[in-house]
């Protein structure tokens, strides 16, 4: 790093730092001022440093209180589907799921709507809270048609997930999505353990195989601890 820039060295100080737990989530770093002392630089080049290092999901500003070490944001494409287990596994952390509910019911016209099925027809309903570390990182809601997973009732969701066992049976080749950011009810924030005035991203999915639809599902995320990210190569 002898021959980076100086704000590239500057950010690689402060991720050493991090990453070797020499400050912790929840430290509060030195102040750019302290920082420009240190590395004999302008404001102006610890200050895109640290603005990186924020927008990389590393560090928080807080107003009036300084710059703080926060905990990193799960994260998830727009514009694939990938298993949370590999997900959360991926980062270092250990995954688990409780699952709410598992069971058959009869689709109500919201459902049917979504689902694209007759009102009253029996569908598949599923709810599991994901965890990272212990911590809840979404609640996944999904409606499925039993017509193309018939054994999803039987399955061990504490083994698999409904995405990694979906995907098995009747591999996707259409997904729609859409976010919207909502205040939830006090039942999804009671699940995900947020605070009262925390925002909540929900993600919309459905999934078709061979064109017909396989599941529909409401993905909700604690705002503070989840981001989802897009890229298209043009």
């Amino acid at each position: 790093m002898a021959n980076a820039p100086r704000y590239q060295q500057i950010k690689a100080y402060i991720e050493e730092k991090i990453e070797t737990r020499v400050w912790p989530v929840g430290t509060r770093i030195p102040t750019e001022y302290e920082l420009c002392d240190l590395f004999n630089v302008s404001r102006m080049t610890v200050n895109k440093a640290v603005r990186d290092l924020v927008t990389d999901g590393l560090l928080e500003r807080t107003p009036r209180l300084g710059t703080f070490v926060t905990e990193p944001k799960a994260e998830s494409p727009l514009m694939d589907i990938r298993n949370i287990a590999d997900e959360v596994t991926a980062r270092g952390q250990h995954y688990h799921s409780v699952i709410h509910a598992l069971k058959r019911l009869s689709a109500p016209v919201d459902v049917a709507m979504r689902l694209g099925v007759m009102l009253g027809t029996d569908v598949y309903y599923s709810e599991i809270v994901h965890y990272g570390d212990e911590i809840p990182l979404q609640l996944e809601q999904r409606w499925v048609n039993p017509a193309l997973a018939p054994a999803y009732l039987e399955q061990d969701f504490n083994q698999t997930t409904p995405n990694e066992y979906l995907s098995s049976v009747c591999p996707v080749n259409t997904i729609e999505h859409s976010v919207e950011a909502i205040n939830p009810s006090s039942a999804v924030k009671e699940a995900l353990a947020m605070k009262s005035d925390e925002p909540c991203l929900l993600l919309h999915r459905r999934t078709w195989s061979q064109q017909t639809l396989v599941s529909a599902a409401l993905l909700y995320h604690p705002g503070s601890r989840y981001k989802l990210t897009s890229r298209t190569d043009r």
